[in-house]
């Protein structure tokens, strides 16, 4: 699904060079749940936007189901973005004003959909998230835990091949947290592949692999680690 090849990415501000990224490399295969782990400085930020085709490498290549990213024109990577990558942000990123059933359409009026199936694939996605009960509650009436289920439920409205996920769990209680992490393993159960990005040692053990970033480097890649079950 994913080829991350040598990729380094340097920053220039008129003399001054800093490199975010080294020389990095990593396989992610389809249907995996993998957590890309590090402080903050680490690089992992600059990845996530390497990886959700939002930002290119300054050298080496980014293989995303089998199309080079950097080869691909901005119009392109934003059709790569639309239609592959689903994504999911720390701040949740809904409209206020919207009802969760109308944030949720969103993408579908942005891609054309007619108004009835917009409706019914939101319903779809907000009953997987367990919102069914909340399709009429605008940003604002909702917990912090109820606005993330939404994100994800908008993240997948377009069935994307990726869910790219940042510090998913960063604006909400713990106890949330936990339910939010399950439903992250209740998708990748059912064959989504998940990436997600986080400094939480805790919350890098629900994903079934852990690769940690440092200095702008992989330091780690756990493949086998031992994956924390989300609270029932």
């Amino acid at each position: 699904m994913i080829q991350i090849s040598h990729v380094s990415k340097i920053y220039k501000s008129g003399t001054v060079e800093t490199v975010a990224l080294n020389d990095v490399s990593f396989e992610i295969k389809k249907g995996e749940f993998a957590a890309i782990m590090g402080p903050s400085g680490s690089g992992k930020s600059t990845l996530m936007h390497i990886l959700g085709a939002l930002d290119t490498p300054t050298s080496g290549t980014y293989i995303l189901d089998r199309e080079n990213v950097e080869k691909l024109s901005d119009d392109q990577l934003a059709e790569i973005r639309n239609r592959k990558i689903g994504f999911v942000f720390q701040a949740f990123n809904l409209l206020p004003r919207r009802t969760a059933l109308q944030n949720v359409m969103l993408p579908l009026v942005y891609a054309g959909v007619p108004k009835e199936e917009r409706i019914e694939r939101a319903k779809k996605y907000l009953d997987m998230v367990g919102l069914s009960d909340r399709l009429e509650h605008t940003s604002n009436q909702l917990s912090g835990g109820q606005q993330q289920r939404v994100a994800i439920a908008r993240s997948l409205v377009l069935n994307p091949a990726i869910l790219l996920a940042d510090e998913p769990t960063g604006n909400i209680a713990s106890s949330q947290a936990a339910e939010i992490m399950e439903i992250f393993q209740d998708l990748n159960k059912e064959g989504h592949t998940i990436i997600m990005i986080t400094h939480e040692a805790d919350i890098a053990q629900h994903a079934k692999r852990t690769i940690h970033i440092r200095d702008g480097r992989i330091v780690n890649d756990g493949n086998n680690h031992k994956q924390k079950k989300a609270n029932k």
